[in-house]
């Protein structure tokens, strides 16, 4: 692996899939122009929207999730992430996965991943989520995605970010780079959200690119935006703040060597 540009895309999806995808294909190639060649799109870049229209199109929207995916990185020749969109299940239509996918540049599916915490909170601006209504958890840990060019990639998505065995597994299996796409509230994002992707970045020593909704979606749903990069040190690379955008940053790997001898501690486990 050589340094490259990597993306985490701030955007703000709505009901509509069409001006969605329209939204995100503007700021793939905004990263694109900039020399991105690995881009992370939120949670839910295809639809954010009310739970029952979520599972009367789930066909629909994963349908042309996956392929608007394969084609944006065909175009644009890099590897990008969808960070959340909805896939059905076999034989039960009340639920959906939430499902993280891994495309490279030749549109080849490099791994996939079905979110496992789900969020159901109450959140005390007066927001309930109960999201494991129409999502069905997935049962398996998030993969590493060995890249020659990229590095080892691990995925993720938004709740996961407060559990931090999760990471601790991407770092078992090597990980140089973890994903943390999200659709992170409003509420609690401004005290939570850069504090946690820093915490994960600093106890794995591994960049960490987190994709972010921002805005208002529809009624009340709100998202915190600030999509980062972050480095192993814990240091914030690139911010869009909670502007609609791109988030342009360097993965070292000189970096990422450097912090890991200076800080072994990766090394120093005592509990596996």
């Amino acid at each position: 692996m050589k340094s490259y540009l990597a993306a985490a895309v701030c955007m703000t999806s709505t009901p509509d899939v069409e001006a969605n995808l329209n939204q995100a294909e503007e700021l793939i190639e905004l990263a694109v122009n900039q020399g991105a060649k690995l881009i992370g799109l939120p949670e839910n870049f295809s639809f954010l929207g009310r739970d029952e229209e979520k599972i009367a199109q789930v066909d629909t929207i994963a349908t042309k999730s996956e392929k608007f995916l394969i084609r944006m990185a065909q175009r644009f020749q890099v590897t990008i992430l969808g960070g959340g969109f909805p896939t059905p299940l076999q034989g039960d239509r009340t639920k959906a996965y939430n499902t993280a996918m891994l495309v490279d540049a030749n549109g080849m599916e490099l791994g996939r991943y079905h979110k496992v915490h789900l969020f159901d909170v109450n959140v005390p601006d007066g927001n309930n989520y109960q999201e494991s209504k129409t999502v069905m958890a997935g049962e398996n840990l998030p993969p590493v995605c060995d890249t020659e060019e990229l590095g080892k990639i691990g995925l993720s998505i938004c709740y996961d970010v407060r559990f931090p065995e999760v990471f601790r597994h991407l770092s078992r299996q090597r990980a140089e780079i973890m994903f943390i796409p999200a659709a992170f509230t409003a509420y609690t994002g401004k005290d939570h959200w850069q504090v946690l992707l820093q915490a994960r970045a600093i106890e794995n020593t591994c960049y960490v690119i987190a994709p972010a909704q921002t805005g208002n979606h529809y009624a009340r749903r709100c998202s915190h935006g600030h999509a980062v990069i972050v480095d192993p040190w814990g240091g914030i690379i690139a911010s869009t703040g909670s502007q609609i955008g791109v988030a342009i940053g360097e993965i070292n790997p000189q970096r990422l060597q450097q912090v890991r001898l200076q800080m072994p501690s990766l090394q120093h486990r005592v509990f596996s």
